[in-house]
């Protein structure tokens, strides 16, 4: 009896230590640093979405939560690569000087939605861009753009010259260039402030898509939007995770969570960002806001101001040892056959 109660005493540490094993794997969370307001889609539906589909690939063993306020948008490239928190999501233009073949789905005229956009994105960016490093320090698990720029203003804007002086906020990138090719006076706050700027009479207007009429309630503020065809200008983000946390992870789960990113994820945020520009504008029009589309001689002259943006960027890129021509010729064919 003896050696069978030895047995039975073994098997039933083993059992207890296979239990503390899946315990603990199924108690693995990355930390998500948000930062946009909890309603914003990115946080209630493609966080949730990819936490979801996380979990179903890693049978459980790995999940996520998100938390907000562990810093400021910009400051969120150097949070995930200092590892204050597991993953987040930024905006490129945020921080200028540091991203430039980004650019490349920001310039104006794509002239698709944001979902045909962040594939055409991500595809180019693992065939052309990714090579360049510029998301030194971080894993980009994701791309995506939102829908097209338009112009919101305090009063109605007829021409391109009543744009001219005016106090605009711009986020960065290709839109702060597209301002100053209207002559805009820019004014620069992260997204979470552009609803204090306007109201407090810090700025006339700014350039953010539809969606920002509910997500951030820039009906309230700027009851009048000039929409141009083609797209006033398109914004770049990337879905970033820290390095050292994934390779701790192991080869099974990290291949998990990479089937459900890249392009899946991307896909995701590129649905979202359009489902939230038509509720933008229905929300708009309710509150009884006025959108108006350029004519066709605005339209025209707009894209003879804003030409020298893409020739500049195009020369960037190709002194980075990119095939500028070609990544941007492709990522419009495969946006506009989506």
């Amino acid at each position: 009896m003896k050696p069978v109660k030895w047995i039975s005493l073994i098997g039933g540490v083993a059992a207890v230590a296979l239990a503390w094993t899946a315990a603990g794997q199924a108690e693995t969370v990355l930390r998500v640093s948000s930062w946009a307001p909890p309603t914003h889609g990115i946080n209630a539906v493609v966080w949730p979405t990819w936490g979801k589909w996380i979990e179903e690939a890693t049978q459980g063993r790995v999940k996520i939560k998100v938390e907000y306020g562990l810093g400021s948008p910009p400051a969120q490239p150097d949070l995930i690569r200092d590892g204050v928190a597991d993953v987040s999501w930024i905006f490129h233009g945020y921080n200028p000087g540091r991203f430039l073949l980004t650019q490349v789905v920001e310039l104006p005229g794509l002239g698709t939605s944001a979902e045909a956009a962040s594939v055409a994105y991500w595809r180019v960016y693992e065939k052309y861009l990714a090579v360049a490093n510029e998301h030194k320090g971080l894993k980009v698990i994701g791309l995506t753009s939102h829908g097209p720029g338009i112009i919101h203003t305090k009063k109605p804007i007829n021409s391109l010259a009543d744009l001219k002086g005016l106090k605009i906020r711009i986020g960065g990138g290709v839109s702060g260039a597209v301002g100053k090719a209207l002559g805009v006076v820019g004014v620069q706050v992260p997204a979470p402030k552009v609803y204090e700027t306007l109201a407090q009479g810090v700025a006339d207007g700014v350039f953010m898509p539809m969606e920002t009429k509910k997500s951030f309630r820039l009906k309230e503020v700027t009851p009048y939007s000039l929409v141009m065809p083609g797209g006033l200008y398109y914004g770049s983000f990337a879905f970033i995770m820290n390095p050292a946390r994934f390779a701790s992870l192991s080869k099974q789960d990290q291949d998990a969570i990479l089937s459900v990113s890249g392009e899946k994820l991307s896909r995701l945020a590129g649905k979202m960002w359009d489902d939230a520009d038509k509720e933008g504008l229905a929300d708009a029009k309710a509150a009884g806001n006025t959108i108006t589309i350029a004519d066709e001689a605005m339209t025209k002259r707009y894209y003879e101001m804003v030409a020298p943006i893409e020739t500049k960027w195009l020369n960037a890129a190709s002194a980075m040892g990119i095939d500028a021509s070609a990544a941007l010729r492709e990522l419009r064919r495969i946006a506009r056959s989506y």
